[in-house]
Formats: structure tokens, C-alpha cells, sequence
């Protein structure tokens, strides 16, 4: 791909993209062992485990790995305890990546329209984004439990798409995953930059074949075109 590039929408991920939020999730995940009397997981592990939403979460919390599966019970206990521990702590510890708030100022600055495209799902992802003052930045929030199906499913992005009345060809995806990768090829996408400091389960995401990878959203100037008017 050939940038400076121009498209007419930006979706833009949220956890590992815009929030750094394992600190939340961490603490959650331990609390929840805790209460089953477990041993915490912490921090490290929990890096590595996030990025297709909570119950694949709890799930691999319970299983210590990232594709094992706990039994039916211990999920069915377990699961409960995570959402009421998540629901009050959804952004206690979180925080915005160093670089958002000024990669976003300058999309809006320059007529970029921005959606949010995450497989968090809404009881979360909207707390989470007004308690981090971004929330008005964004014509729609596409949240995990929007559609029956989420990313790596091209889907919600096609949904986002739709609902702005831009092609998808027109459309440009911003995220930190294989996931992300995935959805926008499979969507059709103009294209899909990365972050390279985000969650792919501690793999370089450079390995996905994104159109870039940058360190910082200040770096999005350097490969969208600015406003002509």
C-alpha cells in the first residue's frame, strides 16, 4: 500500500489500541481466583490472554492457557463472580495509551468520521470510553454483543460501515490484533494499521501483515492525508 492515504472512516479498536486496560482486568481476574481460592494469575499472564472478550478471558484464566477449556461448573461459577468484579472496576486502573487523545484530536481535526470497533462488550466498552473522555469522538460503538458475531468475523466492521454509509474499500481499520487483521482483509478494508504495543497474545503483530505498524497514534499524520479544505 501506497500511503499518504485518505480514507472516509477510521474504526479504531479499544483494548491494546486505545486502552491499556489489564491493570482492570487483572485485578479482576485475580479477585474472581481469589474468591474460587485460586492463586493469582497477575499481570504478565493476563497480557497475554486478553483481546477476545471476557468470558474467553475467564475461560483461559480458569485453564491457565490460552486455547484450554475449564469444566462447565467452574466456568458457570466463575463467570458470574468476573462480571459483577468488572462492572465496578471497569476503569479504575485503566488509561489511554500515550498519543490517543492527539491521534484522535487530529483525525476529527481533519474531517476523518470515527467509529469504535471492539469485541468488548457494550455494558463495558461504554463506561469504559466516557469514563476516558473519549467517548463523543465516536458517530457509533460497534461492542462485542452488538452482532451475533465478532472480530475476527468481518461482520461487525461491515456493520460499522453501514451504518455510515461508507464502502468498505473507503474504510480504514486501526487496531493492535490478528483479530483486527483478519476482520478488515476479510471485510475488504482499504487497509489496517497497528499498534505495536498492544495485546496479540505475545506475538509480534508485525507476523499478521497489517498495511503499517506504528509506536504511537501522534504517527497516524505520517500516513493519512490532512483536510484539503
Amino acid at each position: 500500500m501506497q500511503f499518504p492515504i485518505r480514507p472516509e472512516m477510521v474504526l479504531i479498536d479499544v483494548d491494546g489500541t486505545l486502552v491499556d486496560s489489564v491493570p482492570d482486568l487483572t485485578f479482576c481476574v485475580d479477585a474472581m481466583m481469589q474468591q474460587l481460592g485460586r492463586p493469582p494469575r497477575g499481570e504478565a499472564a493476563v497480557r497475554t490472554w486478553v483481546g477476545n472478550g471476557v468470558e474467553r478471558l475467564v475461560r483461559r484464566a480458569l485453564s491457565g492457557t490460552l486455547d484450554g477449556e475449564p469444566t462447565d461448573a467452574d466456568f458457570d461459577r466463575a463467570y458470574p463472580l468476573f462480571l459483577e468484579l468488572y462492572a465496578d472496576n471497569t476503569s479504575k486502573r485503566s488509561h489511554l495509551y500515550e498519543g490517543v487523545r492527539e491521534g484522535i484530536d487530529w483525525l476529527a481535526a481533519n474531517g476523518y468520521r470515527l467509529g469504535c470497533v471492539t469485541n468488548k462488550a457494550a455494558q463495558f466498552t461504554e463506561p469504559l470510553l466516557r469514563d476516558l473522555g473519549i467517548r463523543d469522538a465516536f458517530e457509533l460503538v460497534v461492542s462485542g454483543d452488538t452482532l451475533a458475531e465478532k472480530k475476527p468475523s468481518p461482520a461487525p466492521l461491515l456493520h460499522a460501515a453501514r451504518q455510515l454509509g461508507v464502502a468498505p474499500d473507503r474504510a480504514l481499520m486501526v487496531g493492535d490484533s490478528v483479530s483486527d487483521v483478519k476482520a478488515a482483509r476479510a471485510a475488504g478494508f482499504l487497509g489496517i494499521i497497528c499498534m505495536s504495543y498492544g495485546y496479540n497474545h505475545g506475538q509480534d503483530i508485525r507476523s499478521a501483515g497489517p498495511d503499517a505498524v506504528i509506536d504511537s497514534m501522534t504517527q497516524l499524520p505520517t500516513l493519512l492525508s490532512p483536510a484539503t479544505d
